[in-house]
């Protein structure tokens, strides 16, 4: 379904794109040459764009391994690239993990370690500690993922159980000097968080993993749950003497992906409103609180005069309800549910999708939805409260034709939303 409102809404979600691209960000944060050996690793959805990005830009010899997901491979011409599974771990992610630990091996203190790190990188780099296996490893993946849990919670909870995770990768670089360029998926653009921090320690420990899990009533399975009471050691904290030397650099993020968009609305001649791009939560209730200022906005003016985009990024979750269910990602579940809210609205319409160009692990970044989404449903026979109630969003949404194809982007800031209000005749 086209309209003049899609198109606008697709074109903000392309300014939000360019204004994360990897050579454009990189370029900036470009470190001083070392004496010695480039070695480039990295890890995340857009991490072979990025090492593509670093070796068109760098003039010294390099050489590295990267991790991304299939089909997200870019070629590189120095860089070894391995496709490994996202959102659930497999052998190849376990393997390429391996990979990474080699590459860094027997360093100097005059090489320098480019670390690429994008937001995908927890489930692309399993590597259990001794006493858990890489079955253990994508069972507490899977868990955490239905979990409904905040991406801090979820990785205060990995890296304590993992050898790579929490800092532990970049640890392993010393005495090289270990430079991390990071693109942000996570609320806050706090960079020890964007993929479980491989490069990045932070202050979480043992006691917080534990706290986390009890907060939001994580089931892990038994046997990883007495490793963790009883762990030998914690993940390194960030005055480890390993570290002294790395700088870390967040290129790209939300914040600077939604402000492009907000310009872009400007030049057009139409309000934006950046509400947040660290909106966190279960998709669904997020989903109503932003129908909610809409339909204010719409038959109000309040708190916005309409015309106006409202604009919104961060990292929410879907919690997984019954033994059973369907498709769907949570910007898919965020728009069907919002969907909802807005049913025989004139005037909304609105864009929720994943700014690495896959909305969990479907084909489509996320879905376009107006005041007609729902109707359009329950006249072809589908009742979308239903598909809700299974988080089978994408199949709802597939059967209305409102899907948002764009394959992957080659970037990750995380979730992408705009909202269009305009009460004028089209």
């Amino acid at each position: 379904m086209k309209s003049k409102q899609r198109d606008i809404l697709g074109t903000l979600f392309t300014q939000a794109i360019r204004a994360a691209d990897p050579e454009t960000a990189l370029a900036k944060h470009l470190p001083a040459p070392p004496k010695g050996r480039t070695i480039v690793i990295g890890a995340g959805k857009g991490a072979a764009q990025l090492g593509a990005a670093f070796e068109s830009l760098w003039q010294q010899p390099l050489a590295g391994t990267i991790v991304t997901r299939y089909g997200y491979a870019t070629p590189c011409k120095s860089i070894t690239v391995i496709e490994a599974s996202h959102p659930v771990p497999d052998h190849a992610g376990l393997n390429a993990t391996k990979a990474l630990f080699e590459t860094v091996k027997n360093l100097d203190p005059d090489d320098l370690v480019v670390a690429l790190i994008s937001g995908g990188g927890s489930a692309l780099l399993p590597s259990p500690p001794e006493g858990l296996t890489f079955d253990d490893d994508v069972a507490l993946n899977q868990v955490l993922l239905a979990s409904g849990a905040p991406i801090s919670a979820m990785n205060a909870i990995r890296k304590q159980l993992s050898k790579i995770k929490g800092g532990r990768l970049a640890a392993a670089c010393a005495p090289a000097r270990v430079v991390s360029l990071i693109v942000s998926d996570v609320p806050g653009d706090d960079p020890a968080q964007v993929a479980s921090g491989p490069t990045v320690p932070d202050t979480t420990d043992r006691a917080d993993a534990l706290a986390a899990i009890k907060a939001y009533n994580i089931a892990l399975p038994a046997n990883i749950m007495a490793y963790l009471e009883n762990a030998p050691e914690d993940a390194p904290s960030p005055d480890n003497p390993a570290f002294i030397r790395n700088e870390v650099h967040v290129i790209a993020s939300a914040a600077r992906s939604l402000e492009a968009a907000a310009a872009h609305c400007q030049s057009i001649g139409l309000q934006a409103v950046i509400l947040s791009d660290a909106i966190e939560g279960e998709s669904r209730e997020i989903a109503k609180m932003h129908a909610a200022i809409a339909r204010q906005t719409l038959h109000n003016n309040r708190p916005f005069s309409a015309p106006v985009v409202l604009l919104s990024g961060g990292e929410t979750t879907v919690t997984l309800r019954g033994e059973k269910w369907g498709k769907g990602g949570r910007n898919s579940e965020f728009a069907l549910a919002f969907a909802l809210e807005i049913e025989g609205s004139k005037g909304i319409t609105a864009l929720a999708a994943d700014t690495d160009g896959i909305d969990g692990s479907q084909d489509n970044a996320g879905a376009f939805v107006d005041g007609t989404t729902t109707a359009r449903l329950r006249a072809l026979g589908h009742d979308p409260v239903d598909y809700l109630s299974r988080n089978d969003a994408y199949s709802a949404l597939a059967h209305a034709g409102d899907l948002f194809m764009t394959g992957p982007t080659g970037t990750n800031v995380n979730d992408f939303r705009a909202i269009l209000i305009d009460p004028r005749p089209q």
